[in-house]
């Protein structure tokens, strides 16, 4: 087992310097926000959709960019507007009068990287078109059912303050996104480094491919082989059940919780604590990396009860009680 560890360790070790360039990269671009770049490198790894919400200006449309920028593959920005449709994403069937056929005219989803930029601005029809993809990773026009190539990820962003005009995405969409990144504002340090670099007229210079699709998917089959012992298998489940039955691990949040997560919350805590090995350049799991990825796996998926809203509780101390009190291995 040692050895293995070893082995998978110096694999980690070999692969992973296109990330460490990659957010070198990246960091020319967004000063500060080290944990959004860190979790937007965990989604990459682990193959996970991200949802990423702040208040308006503090570069979360900036940073997909830049992440999408440093690799070399396609992209999409999707601006999402009141009026857009579902066709305009997906694509459609156009009749082509020559032959008297119908031919599949494929949307802007038909690429690796995808922007959904203020995902809530759309109505419901055009979010769940979105379902199938983020899903089974294939779009279905008319009668046919394409696959959508590898990688190919969504992250999509939100505004949580200002509610006219938008829509709330549905739970089962919700559900879908691994990771939800939460921005916060940057410190006073940050903020003066932002006014020396980012105050000209001119904008800043355009970041350079770094790495290739081929990397990612090379990494992700050492994420796989990550080794993760089973009593951090044990403590991810408790975590998960904790959620759903608090009183059985002696949480105090008992009537605060609405609905426990699903059994996806399950799966993404195991590859977003391989993802956090990987990057911290280890072969193994420790039970840090669950405690490091399970505010943003499970805060959008805890549902919180009429009870906890009126006690001004939200979903992210639901999740840090539960980390709290369920004894780790």
């Amino acid at each position: 087992m040692h050895f293995d560890i070893k082995h998978i360790s110096e694999q980690v070790h070999a692969v992973s310097e296109p990330f460490r360039r990659l957010r070198t990269e990246m960091q020319r671009i967004i000063v500060g926000q080290e944990n959004l770049l860190h979790k937007m490198m965990v989604g990459l790894l682990a193959n996970g959709h991200m949802l990423i919400e702040g208040v308006p200006g503090l570069a979360k449309t900036t940073a997909v960019s830049c992440l999408a920028a440093g690799i070399n593959t396609g992209f999409q920005r999707i601006q999402f507007t009141p009026d857009l449709l579902p066709a305009d994403l997906i694509g459609t069937l156009v009749y082509r009068p020559v032959d008297g056929q119908f031919i599949v005219k494929k949307g802007p989803i038909f690429s690796h990287l995808i922007l959904a930029d203020e995902i809530n601005r759309a109505p419901a029809k055009v979010q769940s078109a979105l379902l199938e993809a983020m899903q089974e990773r294939q779009v279905t026009i008319g009668e046919e059912t394409f696959r959508l190539e590898e990688p190919f990820l969504v992250m999509a962003t939100q505004n949580p303050i200002e509610q006219e005009g938008t829509y709330p995405l549905p739970e089962a969409q919700v559900d879908r996104f691994m990771l939800k990144l939460t921005v916060t504002y940057p410190t006073k340090a940050q903020e003066r480094e932002i006014l020396d670099r980012m105050s000209h007229t001119t904008p800043p210079g355009k970041l350079s491919p770094v790495m290739n699709p081929a990397d990612i998917l090379a990494a992700r089959k050492v994420v796989d082989e990550i080794y993760m012992d089973d009593k951090i298998k044990d403590y991810v489940v408790d975590l998960v059940t904790a959620t759903r039955d608090p009183k059985a691990y002696r949480v105090p949040v008992e009537g605060l919780i609405q609905y426990g997560v699903s059994p996806r919350a399950t799966i993404y805590l195991t590859l977003g604590a391989k993802a956090c090995a990987f990057l911290a350049g280890r072969g193994y799991v420790v039970p840090q990396d669950v405690k490091d990825i399970a505010p943003e796996v499970l805060r959008h998926r805890v549902i919180i009860s009429y009870e906890a809203e009126a006690e001004e509780k939200t979903s992210d101390d639901i999740v840090r009680a539960i980390l709290d009190h369920v004894p780790v291995p």
